[in-house]
């Protein structure tokens, strides 16, 4: 192959991969731009500028996973290759982003005011209120007391003058999320504003974005509606993604043949003794795609055997719940209505095990270094089925921050009891689990659109009983069985 046609296949996989990673397809995305790495030479200075463009693809697919230190390095070395003023200042920029989302917000600053100032940047009305955007929410990051409003605003004005409408799109996300405590009818606007241009620019995750917004903001009445346009979108969006993972299959394999095809014919015109040479090649093209199929593969069988004892499981600890705790618990009733049983140690023992066997059906393997709100979405999102959706609003690492382990170990043990009790007796189909932090104190608002709870709940039903672990930790849980229809349910606690 001469140094043209490696050129233009690295121009070509680097274009793909950057395809890829706009479709959210990351692994797709690595795995093609890693590929292109080979056909070029860092020593040729014509090939650097394409080189940095690959780094910089490899940092953002890298960001996008949250392997944030290997995104650190592929941003560096993309800077390091850039021929451009340009493009070096839009890789800057996106390792002070990459920085920024690991708190490391004194040296994201230090990049930013590297380039703020910069006149390829200022000169640039696309760049330039990107970078301010991001520098100012870097510092409202690092001081909850600096005011970035003003920065906001003056950037979402540039990109009106200029009709850039995913600039405008970043602006509205930046100034609801600005607003989302301070003036909730201001963010609820500028989600709206999101809303909309989102839809004119045909960018579904920016619509469910912004629907997240208007469902976490929006008074109650008009949750559902958001909700329905969420689960439409969200249901097209993962078709098209599972088409986008294999939108270059068929081009990669026309590739890599005449690719092969071009080696055989090079071969035969140095004699029969290459002959031999290719013939290895092949063979080994085919042990190494052999072994990647099965590698692959076997990836799959594993996953798909540790959902089903993932499953099995499941069903196993629901039974003990249902059919033991549940049990023991109608015996304990029994006993405790008659007089002469009241005092007698067997009681005691039995409501013991009745404890025992809850906590058993409760049961879950812990995963080591996982975060409690990736812990709780875990939970919460297992309960989905075919019949049933459930979506998950506000639940960010950020919320738990301040709770204490009891709170969390307590909340946990809640807000599966709801979950258990939903699947049992709601029938709904769809469920919504807003969090929020008001201050000092966590709400958490569950709503089913079930059968619901006619009447008040009753002193032994599942749901009142979580009354004793709420109160553990000084908070109140209150039961609104007087909507039209389903269930309503705020959990409120203090954090420390």
């Amino acid at each position: 192959m001469n140094h043209n046609d490696s050129v233009g296949v690295a121009k070509s996989l680097i274009n793909m991969a950057i395809i890829s990673g706009d479709q959210n397809d990351y692994f797709g995305s690595q795995e093609i731009s890693l590929s292109a790495i080979k056909y070029l030479n860092v020593n040729h200075e014509n090939q650097k500028e394409i080189l940095s463009s690959n780094y910089n693809n490899l940092g953002k697919v890298a960001h996008h996973l949250k392997r944030y230190e290997e995104a650190d390095q592929f941003y560096i070395q993309s800077i390091k290759l850039a021929n451009k003023e340009k493009s070096r200042v839009i890789y800057i920029s996106n390792l002070a982003i990459n920085l920024s989302d690991q708190k490391r917000y004194g040296e994201a600053l230090s990049y930013f005011e590297k380039i703020i100032w910069n006149k390829s940047l200022v000169n640039d009305s696309t760049l330039f209120p990107r970078v301010l955007t991001n520098m100012s929410l870097t510092k409202w990051r690092r001081d909850s007391n600096y005011n970035p409003l003003p920065n906001f605003l003056k950037a979402l004005y540039i990109r009106e003058e200029i009709n850039d409408q995913w600039g405008q799109n970043s602006s509205y996300a930046h100034l609801a999320d600005y607003y989302e405590k301070k003036k909730p009818d201001s963010a609820f606007t500028y989600a709206q504003k999101m809303y909309t241009i989102a839809t004119e620019l045909n960018s579904p995750d920016d619509r469910l974005e912004a629907l997240e917004k208007l469902i976490k903001l929006s008074p109650a009445a008009a949750t559902k509606q958001y909700f329905q346009k969420y689960r439409n979108i969200d249901d097209s969006l993962q078709t098209v993604r599972s088409a986008a993972k294999n939108q270059f299959a068929l081009i990669r394999y026309d590739t890599e043949k005449s690719k092969a095809d071009n080696l055989v014919l090079q071969k035969d015109n140095e004699g029969k003794r290459y002959q031999i040479i290719i013939l290895a090649i092949g063979i080994l093209l085919i042990v190494i795609a052999g072994t990647l199929w099965y590698k692959k593969r076997k990836q799959r069988l594993e996953l798909e055997a540790q959902n089903s004892i993932r499953e099995n499981k499941l069903k196993t600890s629901q039974k003990v719940h249902d059919v033991v705790a549940n049990g023991l618990y109608r015996i304990m009733s029994k006993l405790d209505n008659q007089v002469t049983l009241k005092d007698n140690p067997i009681v005691n023992e039995i409501e013991e095990l009745y404890e025992q066997s809850r906590d058993i059906s409760y049961e879950r393997p812990k995963l080591k270094n996982q975060s409690f709100n990736e812990k709780i979405s875990e939970i919460l999102k297992s309960f989905a089925s075919e019949n049933t959706r459930v979506i998950l609003v506000g639940n960010s690492a950020a919320l738990w921050e301040k709770a204490s382990e009891q709170a969390k170990d307590e909340i946990e043990h809640i807000l599966q009891e709801l979950m258990v009790n939903m699947g049992k007796h709601s029938q709904a189909s769809d469920v919504v689990i807003k969090f929020e932090q008001m201050q000092q104190t966590i709400n958490i608002y569950y709503t089913d659109n079930g059968i619901g709870i006619t009447g008040k709940p009753q002193p032994k039903n599942g749901l009142t009983n979580t009354g004793s672990r709420i109160d553990a930790i000084g908070g109140t849980i209150t039961f609104d069985t007087k909507v039209e229809k389903g269930l309503k349910i705020q959990i409120s606690f203090p954090v420390s």
